[in-house]
């Protein structure tokens, strides 16, 4: 749920929610198939998107909104581990988001600006994004127990996007290319660092047609003509990113952990410049509540030259001051309670610092700063069912 009851075009409230059901087949017991397994996710979202029917921004703050609000097959892969599980391939169908420039501590927040991953690459290239599957395949490698190097390929078919799919159109024929993420990363966990971390830094080349962030099919602009934009190929990104556990005053996994990331393209006319970000996650911020956590993220968004040449011309055909806001300032600050074993639910506060006006180019005012009222329920339904067969408490 979000509700805005300051700033954005008009105060509303919205709901948005997905059902996810999957299973992980260890194939090795089914079947002897040694360092096999199987990986299968159906999800259902439904729902309404606060950002585009009220606030006006083209970011959303309900993560779980997008990608069709349908029942779809979300992943069907096979995965083989081998070498003492150095070596990691997997092929199939699935999203690149889950994968590739990912972090646990991205969807404690409900703000689509950091969950699933940062907005910047989605704007600026291709990248896959759950829950709308494609074809795919991907390999990580484990140089030592903490570097590794991590490679893939996807499928982009935008036409797999809507409300019409269903997750079951495995053919080629409308693919629009292949998009290609890499990193090379460090991570530790609580077995082998007292104070766990990851480093990464990765990029991308989008191999596939793309619509120019202003231009049309006649050289001039979008905004301005209503004229199809103009295609273009190719373009590319980059990335380093950070999370690492600053303060455990234990040996549970209570304390500190800081999070960051810096984002940029290198080629190709996109949407945005740059993307920053930096957080932190509080785990157990009271002894006594060891489940729960307390977040706050920061990020910025700066539009580039090429998105704004369109909006500019409008807004001064409109006899409106050509300039608008580049820079769209996202954040949240959250607390979830663990409730049940089975049930948490975070409530948060999000604001927004000069919304783009993407969507409405010649509104003569800036759309107000917008305050943002959330709350995240999540429930594990198989650890519900497990808990119940096993007479454990919910």
């Amino acid at each position: 749920m979000a509700a805005n009851p300051v700033g954005g075009i008009k105060q509303e409230a919205a709901y948005a929610g997905q059902i996810l059901a999957g299973a992980d087949l260890d194939m090795n017991k089914l079947v002897g198939l040694s360092g096999v397994s199987v990986h299968i996710a159906v999800t259902n979202r439904q729902g309404r998107n606060l950002s585009r029917d009220a606030i006006g921004n083209s970011t959303s703050v309900q993560e779980i909104w997008g990608g069709g609000q349908t029942t779809r097959l979300t992943q069907f892969t096979i995965e083989k581990k081998a070498f003492n599980n150095r070596l990691i391939l997997e092929a199939g169908r699935s999203i690149a988001n889950t994968e590739f420039l990912s972090s646990p501590f991205y969807c404690q927040f409900q703000s689509n600006s950091a969950c699933g991953n940062p907005t910047f690459v989605f704007r600026t290239s291709s990248l896959t994004w759950w829950p709308v599957s494609s074809w795919m395949g991907r390999v990580k490698f484990w140089m030592t127990p903490r570097v590794y190097l991590h490679a893939g390929a996807y499928e982009v078919n935008r036409s797999f996007q809507g409300n019409n799919d269903h997750g079951f159109n495995w053919s080629t024929n409308r693919a629009n290319g292949v998009m290609i993420p890499f990193e090379l990363g460090y991570a530790t966990t609580f077995e082998n660092d007292r104070l766990p971390r990851h480093y990464q830094i990765g990029g991308w080349y989008d191999a596939t047609n793309y619509n120019d962030p202003s231009r049309d099919t006649q050289g001039g602009y979008v905004q301005v003509s209503g004229l199809p934009a103009q295609s273009l190929y190719g373009r590319s990104g980059a990335y380093i990113r950070f999370d690492q556990m600053v303060w455990r005053p234990d040996h549970s996994a209570r304390g500190l952990t800081l999070f960051g990331v810096a984002m940029t393209g290198l080629s190709g006319r996109l949407a945005e410049d740059y993307f920053l970000e930096a957080g932190m996650v509080m785990t157990a911020p009271f002894k006594k509540r060891p489940y729960d956590t307390l977040g706050f993220m920061i990020n910025n968004q700066s539009l580039s030259g090429a998105a704004l040449q369109g909006v500019s011309e409008a807004r001064t055909l409109a006899g409106l001051p050509p300039g608008t806001n580049r820079n769209q300032v996202m954040m949240e600050l959250n607390y979830t309670f663990q409730a049940l074993e089975t049930v948490r639910i975070t409530p948060n506060l999000q604001y927004i610092i000069n919304p783009d006006q993407l969507r409405y180019p010649t509104r003569p005012k800036s759309i107000p700063d917008a305050f943002v009222v959330g709350l995240k329920l999540t429930v594990s339904i198989a650890n519900l069912v497990d808990n119940m067969i096993k007479g454990h408490p919910l």
